[in-house]
């Protein structure tokens, strides 16, 4: 991106997002949305999954955490160098936005100071946040959804009939259980999206799409005390103890930048900072895509898929349908494939034969691109292969982080080149169970908007539009998130009315990008039919998977048969 050189009727915003490995800040000209520069910032210790800072304690299977002072760090160097490299008056930025990865918790004192940074507690695993594909309280996700499906809790339904492990009542719960002294010493459990706006602006405001979507909050009241308490006696007050906090509408100002934030980042002090928001979610004000009927996905290691509607249907399997949860006034639905990108990249790294990397790097072209190249010269079905994504469990509609991936129709014949190909039109048929679910149960869906970083992959857009049978739109921005975020900040500080009237300004995307190809989508149909058919057999016909997971698992090691 160009610099702009600052001129005294232009003003700017800056969107933060905070994602699964780095944060980025994107400086964003509020008339036009016209994205001036942007900085990235990779966390230091990433994703922490094998052993706890330091090594001396080793982590779970399925444990995915994070340091809170990674996130602190992209406001330090990622902000300060995008609006350098802007070139612009850093008196000209009017509002700052952010969005995070969901559900991302961090346990944290009443000050808001994370308990794995005091003394006693870096050594605790429960102490450290908790990052969304942290999928290990399976059984308290179990646990929750039993207790509620036969006490026939009314707010059950709105999310699709199951809870995931990835939210917050069963990583809070997972805390209770295995780390009692961590409980007693967290004084809040604070979603990341919350957490950096406190940081921010020194109040602590909870987001109105967090606490829906993640927070089982409908209706405006959470889950009672009485069913908390029949899910483990002594959880009773987790809401009121751990979670409660003023709620903060999308596109609201939270509060001033502090004079802390300021130093950080080198931004006035004072100007606006909006409400805290969840990565995908924020990426609709940036498609501007807010209408009806528009399913976003937002694809990258995994893929969450959000829409407004104007009608509140019950949709198994969904992550959660919530009023106002994605812009006011509507009723905003979320789905999701816990894995996509990170597929891609499993397989790239460890089923690929050493020729193929070697021609890659004769071409002075990636892997990814080497098999997509290939890939694309074959016709629909002819590897004769179906694959079910489920390498990182189903988020949806299955909502089974136990769950694994299948591939159907190997023989001596086939190549790592099928096998690529087969993944990636195994999301896609996910994508399109999503699709088919909402329709059966009156949402309509009438367009498929795509955003992020597997935009690049044409091979892969193309599959989308001929399985999903919908046109494509994409959303041209390499940083969506961070525009949303951008256009979010904008509204907090008065520029635009609302979201919507800034997102029509400042958002963007290209209409019908890829359209199915007919005889391509034919084939499809007969291919989505047999991964319909082991779907239905390894996510609902059996137990297999479950199995072979415990089987696997590090407490059955040395056990014999």
């Amino acid at each position: 991106m160009s610099s702009q050189k600052s001129t005294d009727s232009e003003k700017y915003t800056v969107g933060i997002d905070f994602g699964t490995l780095s944060g980025r800040a994107l400086v964003v000209r509020v008339s036009d949305g016209r994205e001036i520069a942007s900085a990235e910032h990779a966390y230091r210790h990433g994703v922490v999954t094998d052993t706890l800072p330091g090594g001396a304690v080793t982590l779970p299977a399925q444990w995915a955490l994070q340091v809170p002072s990674d996130y602190i760090d992209v406001l330090r160097t990622a902000v300060p160098e995008a609006v350098a490299r802007a070139g612009i008056d850093p008196a000209d930025v009017v509002g700052v936005g952010t969005d995070f990865t969901a559900c991302t918790m961090v346990p944290v004192r009443a000050d808001g100071t994370p308990l794995c940074e005091l003394d006693g507690f870096a050594d605790r695993p429960h102490a450290y946040a908790k990052l969304w594909r942290h999928h290990s309280p399976q059984p308290q996700a179990d646990r929750i959804n039993a207790v509620a499906a036969a006490r026939g809790e009314s707010w059950l339904p709105r999310y699709g009939g199951l809870i995931s492990s990835e939210w917050e009542f069963a990583k809070g719960l997972e805390i209770f259980d295995e780390d009692p002294l961590v409980y007693a010493a967290m004084d809040r459990f604070v979603e990341g999206a919350d957490w950096i706006v406190w940081q921010l602006t020194g109040t602590y405001l909870r987001n109105a799409c967090s606490a829906g979507y993640k927070g089982i909050r409908q209706d405006g009241r959470y889950p009672s005390r009485e069913f908390l308490a029949e899910v483990r006696p002594g959880f009773e007050n987790f809401v009121t103890d751990k979670l409660d906090q003023p709620i903060g509408r999308l596109g609201q100002r939270a509060g001033g930048l502090s004079a802390q934030a300021a130093a950080w980042t080198g931004l006035p002090e004072g100007i606006a900072v909006a409400v805290g928001n969840v990565d995908a979610h924020v990426t609709v004000a940036a498609a501007d895509a807010l209408d009806a009927g528009k399913l976003v996905a937002i694809m990258g290691t995994s893929t969450c898929h959000v829409m407004n509607s104007d009608v509140l249907r019950h949709v198994p399997g969904m992550c959660g349908v919530v009023r106002d949860g994605i812009s006011d006034g509507s009723w905003g639905y979320e789905a999701g494939q816990s894995g996509v990108g990170d597929i891609f990249a499993w397989f790239v790294d460890n089923c690929v034969p050493e020729s193929y990397q070697v021609e890659a790097r004769r071409r002075g072209i990636s892997l990814h691109e080497h098999l997509t190249e290939l890939a694309g010269q074959q016709r629909v079905g002819q590897h004769g292969l179906v694959a079910l994504d489920w390498h990182s469990g189903n988020r949806s509609v299955l909502v089974d982080h136990e769950l694994s991936g299948v591939m159907i129709g190997q023989t001596l014949a086939t190549t790592c080149v099928d096998m690529y190909r087969a993944l990636l039109e195994a999301t896609a048929f996910g994508t399109r169970m999503i699709v088919e679910t909402f329709v059966d149960s009156g949402v309509p869906v009438n367009e498929l908007v795509v955003a992020g970083g597997l935009l690049k992959n044409r091979l892969l857009m193309q599959i989308y539009a001929d399985v999903v049978g919908l046109p494509l739109s994409v959303v041209p921005s390499a940083q969506a998130p961070a525009l949303g975020s951008a256009i979010h900040a904008a509204a907090a500080a008065g520029v635009y009315p609302d979201v919507p009237a800034a997102a029509a300004r400042m958002g963007r995307r290209i209409h019908n990008a890829y359209t199915p190809i007919p005889e391509n989508a034919a084939a499809y149909d007969r291919l989505y039919r047999e991964y319909v058919a082991a779907y239905e057999w390894f996510g609902r016909g059996n137990e297999m998977m479950r199995r072979l997971r415990r089987i696997g698992t590090r407490e059955t090691l040395g056990a014999t048969a």
